[in-house]
């Protein structure tokens, strides 16, 4: 369990919830498939899908995640590792497909300090008062 989710008392997350609008005639189908025995649910199929387009779609993926370089996975930043890259002076630059954890703890005016930008393909979990400060820094 990562740091934010086990101070928070939350079960760590992995996996975003999303909702897709489905023509009734997809949806049949997609109905069928379960019943016939293709898949063990609705969700079961719909995930397959995704995981097959990627697949179908892998090259140009691994690509663009090296063109771009871009960390591919889950990336968590603590606040002594904000604090690390101030006392270093850095600035991040932020580029994850996958997930980005931002610690509870850390503050809004050290995101600022220390973070120039944040590009996620995926999702960003943060308070709301760190993403708010960086909103103009985010793409």
């Amino acid at each position: 369990m990562s740091d934010d989710a086990h101070e928070s008392g939350r079960k760590a997350v992995d996996s975003e919830k999303i909702t897709i609008n489905l023509g009734f005639v997809d949806l049949g189908h997609i109905d069928l498939l379960v019943r016939e025995g293709f898949y063990s649910n609705r969700t079961d199929f719909i995930r397959t899908a995704i995981r097959n387009q990627i697949d179908r779609h892998g090259d140009a993926v691994r690509q663009a995640v090296t063109r771009k370089s871009v960390d591919l996975g889950l990336r968590h930043y603590s606040r002594d590792d904000l604090e690390a890259a101030l006392d270093a002076g850095q600035m991040l630059e932020i580029r994850v497909l996958g997930l980005v954890t931002i610690a509870r703890d850390v503050s809004p005016d050290l995101a600022r300090a220390t973070i120039a930008s944040v590009s996620v393909l995926g999702a960003l979990h943060a308070s709301a008062a760190v993403k708010a400060a960086l909103a103009d820094r985010m793409r």
